[in-house]
């Protein structure tokens, strides 16, 4: 079964970000799959994660897939820095540090300005994805209907920075490296250890224990199933890498409107929220979600029994993660 797919972007002028600085011409990358209907209150925005593009998140999209295209109008922008939207391979002078909000005030613009709906049935989104859908229930409480966050939270733990940190320090280290996230050309070798790393935290030892590398990945041996699935994982220019870590690091729902209060934050979400973290996630915890629950008016916790851990929330290559999010998902909207 076939469904309208359509592709544009939105010329956004100069935008100032909230950390200082400006992305200039600023160009906002869009997918959509499905049809607006009349009322325009059938949107689904779904933004992307870490190093993805609108195209690699469009195959959780179908009749029998998680957001169904035949009933929902979903919106998928490329986040600044994935090489579609306006990225830091492409400014010199791109700034330092754009955050989930300056993506979200920018998506918003695509759906109020573009798309003309003036409320959002739902905003779904995996891992920076999850970020984002947090975001946009926070800063536009009136609008969003439902949040769906997915390996996600309100404000990046410090353990998770921690994570980020190792990654960002691994980038500065090549000898290509030139200071801010910039660089001579790509630096290959700290890329290999920059996914090496990842693949440490992106799966769980209780993965690796089992073995599902080789019986469910289909990897011969650990060191191939490392070059093979992790190595090739991050298509972006280092510096993109760089500023969406950026992004992801000094993500917090309170920082923009609610003067760094996490719980005035969550309480000022009006939206339904669906938390569905991983229950072997090593980074977006699910601990992080029951701290952020009881502050939400309305919400709901919901581990995926998983032992792919932060994968669980992008279950591509895991049918039985991938039934229990769709099941999850389908029931939260319907609701």
């Amino acid at each position: 079964m076939t469904w309208p797919v359509d592709r544009g972007v939105l010329e956004l002028g100069d935008v100032t970000v909230e950390r200082g600085g400006t992305i200039r011409d600023a160009q906002l990358a869009w997918q959509t799959h499905g049809t607006l209907n009349a009322a325009r209150d059938n949107v689904i925005v779904y933004p992307c994660s870490f190093g993805a593009t609108s195209d690699e998140l469009a195959w959780l999209i179908g009749p029998d897939g998680v957001l169904d295209p035949t009933r929902w109008f979903v919106v998928v922008p490329d986040m600044f820095s994935n090489g579609r939207s306006s990225s830091a391979s492409r400014a010199d002078d791109y700034p330092s540090v754009v955050t989930a909000a300056d993506n979200v005030r920018a998506q918003h613009r695509l759906v109020a300005e573009h798309f003309g709906a003036s409320t959002v049935a739902a905003v779904y989104g995996f891992s920076m994805g999850g970020i984002q859908a947090y975001h946009w229930a926070a800063l536009y409480p009136d609008e969003v209907q439902r949040a769906i966050v997915v390996c996600g939270s309100a404000r990046t733990a410090d353990h998770n920075k921690v994570f980020l940190s190792g990654l960002l320090r691994i980038l500065e280290a090549a000898p290509e490296h030139l200071g801010g996230g910039r660089f001579s050309a790509e630096p290959q070798a700290a890329l290999r250890a920059f996914a090496h790393v990842y693949a440490g935290w992106g799966l769980s030892q209780d993965f690796y224990r089992e073995g599902l590398y080789r019986t469910a990945l289909g990897a011969p041996d650990l060191e191939t199933f490392l070059r093979t699935d992790w190595e090739g994982r991050f298509g972006l220019a280092a510096a993109d890498l760089y500023a969406e870590l950026q992004t992801w690091s000094h993500a917090d729902i309170s920082a923009s409107r609610y003067d760094g209060d996490l719980t005035h934050a969550l309480q000022a979400v009006r939206a339904r929220v669906l938390l569905l973290p991983s229950e072997t996630d090593l980074y977006f915890r699910v601990a992080d979600n029951a701290a952020e629950l009881p502050h939400l008016a309305a919400a709901e916790l919901r581990p995926i029994p998983s032992v792919w851990g932060h994968r669980a929330g992008n279950p591509s290559t895991n049918p039985a993660d991938f039934a229990f999010l769709r099941a999850a998902v389908r029931e939260w909207l319907d609701a």
